[in-house]
């Protein structure tokens, strides 16, 4: 029972087949601009709550407020660094 195609039936599915392909490429370039604005905004809020506790201190300072950070109590210098040369300047 081998069924032979129409003409017009095989229009009709290229026709079909161009409408949805037409309507999708219409459609993503009206919701494609908002769909990456939703996307990004999601990022950004996953992204400041998994590093919100690493802000700058520096930004939740008042404006005139000192602080001093200590330093290293142990220095280390290398006393072998080289052999100084004394030099003169020449005119």
């Amino acid at each position: 029972m081998l069924q032979l195609a129409s003409v017009t039936g095989v229009v009709k599915i290229i026709l079909i087949i161009l409408l949805i392909y037409y309507g999708v490429k219409i459609l993503s370039r009206i919701f494609a601009p908002i769909l990456l604005k939703f996307i990004t905004k999601k990022a950004e809020q996953r992204f400041g709550e998994q590093f919100g506790g690493f802000r700058n201190p520096q930004q939740t300072k008042k404006e005139g407020e000192i602080t001093i950070d200590k330093m290293p109590e142990n220095k280390s210098s290398n006393k072998n660094v080289g052999e100084y040369v004394d030099y003169e300047e020449v005119e």
